[in-house]
C-alpha cells in the first residue's frame, strides 16, 4: 500500500518535475549554443613600425610629441594664427559638398548597424482581420451521413504574433560585428575626408599668398626694368650704346612681363580651387592680395607608433579589414542549421461581442529548423571570396600603414631641404641688398654707371623672388605634414583657452537635419 502511495505521489509529481525541466533546458539550450560563434576571432595583424624618424637635430620646423600632456587638435590650421585662412577653413567645413556625402555616408552606415543589430531581438507584430462570407449548400460533403448547408457567418480575428531566429552559430552576431566595423569605417573616411578637405585648402591658400609675394617682386621687377630701358634708350640716342644694348633690355622686359601674366593665370586657378572648396561658385568668389607676414608653427612629430592610432585613413583601412574578417564567420555559419522560434497567439469568434473571452483564444508555438544539404559549392566559395576579401583588405592595412611612414618622412625632410634652403636665400637677399647699397652708392659718385645699379637691384628682386617661393613652398610642406600626422598636436594651456565655436567641425550627425 504504501508502494503504491509512493508511486501515485511519484506520478503526481512527474509531470511537474518534467515540465520544470523542460523550460529550463528551452532556456538555457540556445543559451549555450548561442554562446559560440564559428569564424575567426579578429585580431589586428603587425606591420614593421620604424623606431623614430629621421630628423635633423638643427631644424626648427618640428620636435618630439609629448602624447601623455598633448592631444590631436581637430583645427589644425589655427596653429598658423591667420584670421583669413580660419574663415575660410570653417567656411568649407560647413558648405563644402564633398564632406556632407561623406557625412551622409556615415548616417547610411549607422543606420545598416542598427537594422543589423535589430535581428537579434525578436520580431513581433499583430494582427486583426473582419469578413463575412456566404458557405455554399453544394460543397463537397465532409461527412456522407450529414447533408450541407447554405449559411451565412462572420468570422472575427486578432493576434500576436513572434519571430526569433536563435543565433546558434553567431551568424547575426557576427553581422553586426561587420556592420559596426564598417561604421566606425565610416566615421574614419569622413574624419579622412575633412583632414583632406582642410590640408587642400590650407595649401591653395598658401600657394595663393606665395603667389601675392612673387607678384610684388615681378611688379617692381618690370618698373626697374622700364627704367632701365629708358636708360639705355637714352644712351642709344646719343650713340653711347648699341641698338643690341636696347634689345637685350627690351627682351628682358617682356619677358617678366609674360611671367607677371602667367602667375596672375596661377592665382586666379588658386583662387578658383578655394572657391569651389568652400562652396562658392567660382565667378562670384574673390581673395584680395594678402602680404602680411606669417610665422610658420611648429609641429611635433611623434613616434612613428602613434602614427597608426592617428591616421584616419589607416583606422579606416584597420576597420575594413575587422568588417572583412567577420564577415568570414558569417560566410562559415551557413554551413550550419538555423533555428527560428514562431509562438502566436489570437482570438477567433463569428460573434465579435465574444472575441475577448477564454472560449475564443487561440494559440500556437512551434520551431523550424532549416539547413542546405546540398548548394553545388556555393557555401565554400562564398567562404573562399569573403577569405580572400580579409586577405585584400590586410595588404590595403599594411599598405596605407606604410604609406602613412613615408609621407611623414618625406614632409620631415622636405621641411629640413627647405628650411636650410630659406637661410640661404635669406643670406642671399642680404648680400644683394649690400651690393644694391654700395652699387648706388659708387653710382653717386661717379664710379660706376647707373647699369650697374640696375644689374644690382634685378639681382636683389631675383633672390627675393626665390625666398618667396621657398616661404610658399615651406608654408605647403607644413600643411602636408599636418596631414600626413593625421592632424596636429595641441598645447593643453591653449586648448584650454580656446574657445569651442568655430574650431570643432560639424559632427556627421549634426548635418542630419540641415540637409
Amino acid at each position: 500500500m504504501a508502494d503504491e502511495l509512493s508511486m501515485t505521489a511519484c506520478r503526481g509529481r512527474w509531470p511537474t518535475l518534467y515540465r520544470a525541466r523542460w523550460r529550463v533546458a528551452t532556456v538555457l539550450l540556445p543559451t549555450l549554443l548561442a554562446a559560440c560563434a564559428v569564424g575567426p576571432d579578429y585580431q589586428r595583424p603587425a606591420v614593421p613600425v620604424p623606431q623614430t624618424w629621421q630628423l635633423d637635430p638643427e631644424y626648427a620646423n618640428w620636435r618630439p610629441a609629448e602624447p601623455a600632456h598633448a592631444q590631436l587638435d581637430d583645427a589644425w590650421w589655427r596653429a598658423f594664427g591667420i584670421d583669413e585662412l580660419n574663415a575660410l577653413e570653417q567656411r568649407a567645413l560647413d558648405n563644402n559638398p564633398t564632406l556632407r556625402e561623406a557625412a551622409a555616408h556615415y548616417d547610411q552606415a549607422r543606420a545598416v548597424l542598427e537594422a543589423v543589430s535589430s535581428k537579434q531581438l525578436p520580431e513581433l507584430g499583430i494582427g486583426a482581420e473582419a469578413s463575412r462570407g456566404r458557405i455554399s449548400a453544394n460543397r463537397p460533403l465532409t461527412e456522407y451521413g450529414t447533408p450541407n448547408y447554405e449559411t451565412v457567418q462572420n468570422d472575427f480575428k486578432a493576434n500576436a504574433w513572434a519571430s526569433w531566429e536563435i543565433d546558434l552559430f553567431g551568424r547575426v552576431r557576427r553581422s553586426v560585428e561587420a556592420a559596426r566595423a564598417s561604421a566606425e569605417q565610416s566615421a574614419d573616411d569622413f574624419a579622412n575626408a575633412r583632414l583632406a578637405l582642410t590640408a587642400q585648402l590650407a595649401s591653395a591658400y598658401f600657394a595663393l599668398r606665395a603667389i601675392d609675394d612673387e607678384r610684388d617682386v615681378l611688379e617692381r621687377s618690370v618698373s626697374w626694368q622700364q627704367k632701365a630701358l629708358d636708360f639705355v634708350s637714352a644712351q642709344e640716342r646719343f650713340g653711347q650704346v648699341s641698338q643690341l644694348g636696347v634689345l637685350q633690355q627690351r627682351t628682358e622686359l617682356d619677358t617678366t612681363r609674360v611671367q607677371l601674366r602667367l602667375l596672375m593665370t596661377q592665382r586666379a586657378q588658386y583662387e578658383h580651387a578655394i572657391a569651389t572648396m568652400i562652396g562658392e561658385p567660382a565667378p562670384q568668389f574673390t581673395l584680395a592680395p594678402n602680404r602680411n607676414p606669417y610665422t610658420l608653427p611648429v609641429l611635433p612629430t611623434g613616434l612613428p607608433s602613434e602614427l597608426l592610432q592617428r591616421r584616419p585613413d589607416v583606422a579606416a583601412a584597420e576597420r575594413t579589414m575587422a568588417a572583412a574578417n567577420a564577415r568570414i564567420g558569417v560566410a562559415r555559419a551557413a554551413y550550419f542549421p538555423s533555428l527560428t522560434l514562431s509562438p502566436e497567439i489570437g482570438w477567433q469568434s463569428a460573434q465579435f461581442a465574444s472575441l475577448a473571452t477564454v472560449p475564443s483564444l487561440v494559440w500556437s508555438i512551434g520551431a523550424s529548423v532549416s539547413q542546405a544539404v546540398f548548394d553545388g559549392g556555393r557555401r565554400a566559395a562564398q567562404v573562399r571570396f569573403e577569405s580572400a576579401g580579409y586577405v585584400a583588405a590586410q595588404a590595403r592595412y599594411r599598405a596605407a600603414a606604410l604609406s602613412a611612414f613615408q609621407e611623414v618622412q618625406d614632409g620631415v625632410t622636405n621641411l629640413d631641404v627647405l628650411n636650410a634652403a630659406a637661410s640661404e636665400s635669406r643670406e642671399a637677399v642680404d648680400d644683394a641688398q649690400r651690393l644694391l647699397a654700395l652699387a648706388t652708392y659708387r653710382y653717386r659718385g661717379g664710379m660706376v654707371t647707373y647699369l650697374d645699379v640696375i644689374d644690382a637691384q634685378r639681382q636683389m628682386l631675383k633672390n627675393e623672388r626665390a625666398l618667396a617661393q621657398i616661404r610658399g613652398r615651406q608654408a605647403g610642406s607644413v600643411v602636408f605634414l599636418a596631414r600626413a600626422l593625421g592632424g596636429g598636436w595641441r598645447d593643453p594651456a591653449v586648448a584650454a583657452n580656446e574657445s569651442v565655436a568655430g574650431g570643432v567641425a560639424p559632427q556627421p550627425s549634426e548635418w542630419t537635419g540641415n540637409r
